[in-house]
Formats: C-alpha cells, structure tokens, sequence
C-alpha cells in the first residue's frame, strides 16, 4: 500500500463516519415528524449533523492529499528492496478496529507494517500477546513477544522464531522509567531514552553513541509531496546496524505505540 493509498483508506473511514452521524439525524426527523411533531425536538439533531458535516470535509481533505500525492509520486519500483535497507521510515500509525504502524520509505512506497500477529492453535493458559513485523510483501521478518511481568518485556524473535534479545521497561518513578536493551546471551546492548512530553526517542549503544531515533517535526522538504504532514514521526537507524540489530532495536515501537498509547 502506497502512502497516497493510506491516505485514500484513511478518507473512506471519515466518510462512513460521515454517514453514520446521519443516522440518529434522520430518525429524530422521521420520530418528530410522525409522533411529536415539535420544533424543538429537531434542536437534538444539530450535533449530529454539525459532526457529519465536519467529517464531510475531513474527507474531502485526505481525498485532495490522496490524488495530489499520487500525480507527483513516481510509477517506478521502489528505491529499497526491503524494510532494513534504509537509514530513515516515515511512521503512520492507524488506531482503528485493529490498530497498526506504517512503515514507509522515503519514496512514498511502503516498507512495511507492525500489527497483531494471528496465532493459530490452542494454548492451555492465557494466549500470549505477539506483534509481528512484516515487509512490503506482507511477509513476516520479525516477531515481538510482549511479557507483563513487575517490569514490561518484549521478547524479540526473527522469522525463524529464534530468539534474538529483549526490550525491557522498568517503572523507577510516575514520570520515570528505565528502558534498556538486552541481546540472546543476557548482555546489555543499549537503552532507550526520551522527552516526556514530545515524541523524540533516542536509542543509544552502550558506548553512549545513538544508533536509532524516533521523532516527531523532522520532516525532509523533499518529502513534503509525498508526506503532506510535517510533524509525521520519522523513525531514523544507523547503517551501522545489522538486520538483527534494526530489528531488536524497533522493538521501542511496540512499546511507543501499542502499549504506551
């Protein structure tokens, strides 16, 4: 899915939210027309229409965004093969019926996706949490085993369900907390530190040497026709880092957006 594709998708749900708000509208008309037939009683259909109304042009908007993007990006394949090919991922984040984090890359084109990984069979106590990441061919890279315990810790596997290291988050105090990174054998390798009331997370090596950073407001002009939003967060790691290291270091983004939020 192109971004000027989310864009669309984004529009259709604003419209059928739209339509929905009409809904109620239209029956306190039809009940006020046939039953009670008060003036008044049609004040009760302001909100409604004024939320549909608002909607309305919200999706008249993101369809202007969704056709302006795509007559300026390019038809030719992506510049990237793959998700860990690239130093920078635009971050869109989908909070719906099932929420999920857009990957894409700098094009316009999408790399990939974070979601809540479908496990199939029975399990005989409490099914555990697991996100997956998935590539531009939605075929799973990497997967993340989320574990509540005194301190949160999500376990990071390749495809292969290999376990390749952890994210841990310890509670020091109310606006306080210890994220650190830890490899297969148990060795630190990192943490994770960032504003609390902004969105600017930095990854730091245990040297102290920032190896991946997430923020929000860092925007490339070049991008703005493809990515109209400036303060769309912008997920930057180092060429440095190994498929393995890219994808233990992403595993902040599970935390940041589905269990933070």
């Amino acid at each position: 899915m192109k971004i000027y594709e989310f864009y669309r998708g984004s529009a259709n749900i604003t419209l059928n939210g739209s339509i929905a708000a009409l809904v109620p509208a239209i029956l306190i008309s039809l009940g006020n027309l046939y039953y009670f037939q008060d003036n008044e009683i049609m004040l009760l259909t302001i909100p409604f229409v004024v939320y549909s109304f608002i909607n309305f042009q919200l999706y008249l908007f993101r369809i202007k965004q969704s056709i302006s993007i795509e007559r300026k990006m390019t038809q030719n394949l992506n510049d990237y093969q793959h998700i860990f090919q690239t130093k920078n991922l635009v971050v869109v984040f989908m909070n719906h019926q099932q929420p999920c984090v857009h990957l894409y890359f700098p094009n316009g084109h999408q790399a990939g996706m974070i979601k809540k990984y479908r496990q199939k069979g029975h399990f005989p106590f409490r099914k555990p949490i697991l996100y997956a990441l998935y590539n531009q061919h939605e075929q799973a890279v990497g997967f993340y085993k989320i574990k509540q315990l005194k301190t949160l810790v999500i376990e990071v596997y390749d495809q292969n369900m290999k376990f390749v290291g952890c994210y841990e988050k310890e509670k020091l105090s109310w606006f306080k907390s210890k994220k650190e990174m830890m490899d297969e054998n148990g060795r630190f390798i990192g943490t994770v530190e960032g504003a609390a009331y902004y969105m600017d997370e930095c990854v730091y090596n245990p040297s102290r040497e920032q190896v991946g950073r997430l923020r929000r407001g860092w925007m490339p002009f070049e991008w703005s026709d493809r990515f109209p939003e400036p303060n769309t967060p912008v997920l930057s790691l180092s060429e440095n880092l190994s498929e393995k290291d890219k994808l233990l270091r992403m595993s902040f983004l599970v935390n940041e957006y589905f269990i933070e939020r």
